[in-house]
């Protein structure tokens, strides 16, 4: 059979099968291996000590005595000239004011306070985050998870080196630390690593749409500049992803993604940690601001098409002997699924963010189905709180 003897059927599914794979080259490419292909092509730069700028690392904690005991020595302890770390206790029942008033006594860097009993429930953490930004000494504030570490003594270098290149905003990468015998272990390792790729080559192309708390900094005059949470107060959590896709500036917004950047967590022991975790970011996906977020949502419409085009040529093509469009069918699976496989071993390499192989296929169909789940989740968790 030749090209002039196709159907109209062969035609339209042909065609479709080559422009989604043409759509998700494009996204694999252009988007998902870009934080990969950004810092191999990074030059280091070269800032003495005393250009760094002073830094304030804020954390707030509700009883988390046992993680800051484990977590704090690593913030502490950072090789950089001028810093400060603050903990806000957020009415912890636990040890944590124990913890953290032994610690004051080896480690003068360290402050803690508190947030008051009486404080809304709804935006305690706005409010502990609020008192930590009004206590910090410094101009530029840096922010973590009591249940997170910094993966290096460099970490909080690499922030102020990147806030000497005159930005006001810099993300980074937080990992995730998961025994390996734990159910879905990869898929949790796949979903966090893709979560990260999207807002990450996002700022990169200066179109910055959210940040995680786990891993971020910001300028404190930003902060006051637009008048701290107030625009988000009315919203259930945010203080983070909402709030950087408020206040990012597009060309004054940077990414961190060393090796000595990273920070991670090992506070997901199983899936329903998770979910717990993810499905937040997911529901506050509906207060987002601007565009550059959505046109992920072509590269998931272009995927789950791609498939059915490509389930349709081939069942199409061996009904009818037409081996072009079964061949055609195939090598397009294969050159995507190459393409893909490269760009998530390059950027898991470098994160340590898991190994991928034919699991990759299943993890690529199935996270856009975990993501609906999650966010019916995260609505019916939210409606149950009000």
């Amino acid at each position: 059979m030749t090209l002039t003897q196709f159907t109209l059927t062969e035609w339209i599914l042909g065609g479709t099968l080559l422009l989604c794979f043409l759509i998700q080259l494009f996204f694999w490419l252009c988007f998902y291996k870009r934080p990969y292909s950004y810092q191999k092509k990074k030059r280091e730069i070269a800032v003495p000590d005393e250009a760094l700028p002073a830094i304030s690392v804020i954390v707030t904690s509700r009883n988390s005595a046992e993680e800051l005991a484990q977590n704090l020595p690593f913030i502490i302890e950072q090789d950089y000239p001028d810093f400060e770390v603050i903990v806000v206790n957020r009415g912890s029942t636990d040890d944590t004011d124990m913890v953290l008033k032994a610690a004051e006594q080896k480690h003068p860097r360290l402050y803690h306070t508190y947030v008051p009993a009486e404080a809304d429930g709804i935006n305690e953490k706005k409010l502990a985050l609020t008192l930590g930004i009004k206590a910090a000494k410094n101009d530029y504030l840096l922010f973590t998870e009591a249940y997170c570490r910094p993966c290096s003594k460099q970490w909080i270098k690499e922030y102020g080196k990147e806030f000497t290149q005159d930005k006001e905003v810099v993300l980074g990468f937080s990992r995730l630390e998961i025994p390996k015998k734990t159910a879905l272990r990869g898929f949790i390792l796949y979903d966090n690593l893709i979560h990260h790729l999207k807002f990450l080559s996002m700022a990169i192309l200066h179109k910055p749409f959210m940040g995680i708390g786990r891993n971020l900094a910001y300028k404190k005059e930003l902060f006051f500049r637009h008048k701290g949470y107030s625009p988000i107060l009315n919203l259930e959590g945010g203080e983070d992803d909402i709030y950087i896709n408020r206040i990012a500036p597009k060309k004054k917004t940077g990414v961190v993604l060393s090796r000595e950047s990273i920070t991670e967590t090992d506070s997901v022991k199983n899936f329903s940690t998770w979910r717990t975790l993810k499905s937040g970011y997911l529901y506050s996906k509906q207060y987002y601001k601007g565009f550059s977020f959505r046109i992920f949502g072509l590269e998931t419409f272009s995927k789950y098409l791609f498939y059915l085009s490509l389930i349709g040529s081939i069942v199409l093509g061996v009904l009818t002997n037409n081996h072009i469009l079964t061949v055609l069918a195939l090598f397009l699976f294969v050159v995507r699924y190459a393409v893909q496989w490269r760009a998530i071993t390059l950027n898991s390499r470098h994160f340590n963010a898991g190994r991928y192989h034919i699991n990759l296929l299943f993890y690529d169909i199935f996270q856009p189905l975990n993501n609906i789940r999650f966010r019916k989740y995260a609505a019916k968790r939210n409606r149950a709180w009000r």
